[in-house]
């Protein structure tokens, strides 16, 4: 068993894909792009985020564009950040794990901590990490690498639950283990092409952890 557990937030703990396609769509809007479902989010959607915004819509991004697409998102997000609540088995599931945990975001570190505060999680989490940069979207592995270092730890050590290609692409990286979770932002068929576990609930991704 890994004896350290390390989760996702956005569309893992936090379900929040009903609200990450609306602030996509206004950020596709703004570039004069289509509007996206979220069964077309969750089979399209890629890191580093210019691309995905570059295959929705059809053509390459102009210098700093991404930039101005990536504001509008936030704003939108944030819009609907206070109305987003934990999956359904969140807390079950970080009680499940007996070992230590901790979570590593792309989202903005000063707005993560005390959202992840909020919803009750903190006090079970060793180390709290978010983005720190002003600009994201780009890969979660260098993260995933400094988060493990501050808390002295090897990929070895450890075992991450996500919900996305990235997360496992990350995992692989430090030499992780990694657990998927169908529930979030990505196509099950394409979590499962990564030919690791794939979980229906975190409860259940966390038993697929404790074996791992």
């Amino acid at each position: 068993m890994g004896r350290h557990l390390v989760w996702d937030w956005n569309g893992t703990l936090l379900d929040d894909l009903d609200l990450v396609v609306t602030a996509t769509n206004a950020s596709l809007a703004s570039a004069g792009g289509p509007s996206v479902t979220a069964d077309e989010h969750r089979r399209d959607f890629r890191r580093p985020v210019w691309a995905y915004y570059a295959h929705v819509l059809g053509r390459p991004l102009a210098d700093d564009e991404f930039l101005g697409l990536d504001r509008v998102f936030h704003d939108a997000y944030r819009m609907g950040l206070l109305d987003c609540r934990l999956a359904a088995d969140a807390l079950d599931a970080v009680r499940a794990w007996t070992g230590t945990q901790s979570l590593l975001s792309m989202w903005f570190h000063d707005e993560l901590v005390p959202s992840v505060g909020r919803h009750g999680l903190a006090a079970h989490l060793v180390r709290i990490d978010g983005l720190r940069d002003l600009v994201g979207g780009g890969s979660k592995g260098p993260h995933l690498r400094a988060h493990l270092d501050a808390l002295g730890l090897t990929g070895e050590d450890c075992v991450l639950i996500g919900d996305s290609v990235d997360d496992a692409e990350a995992a692989s990286l430090v030499g992780a283990r990694a657990v998927l979770y169908a529930g979030g932002f990505t196509d099950e068929k394409r979590l499962r092409a990564t030919g690791l576990p794939v979980a229906a609930t975190l409860l259940e991704a966390v038993l697929w952890a404790i074996d791992a």
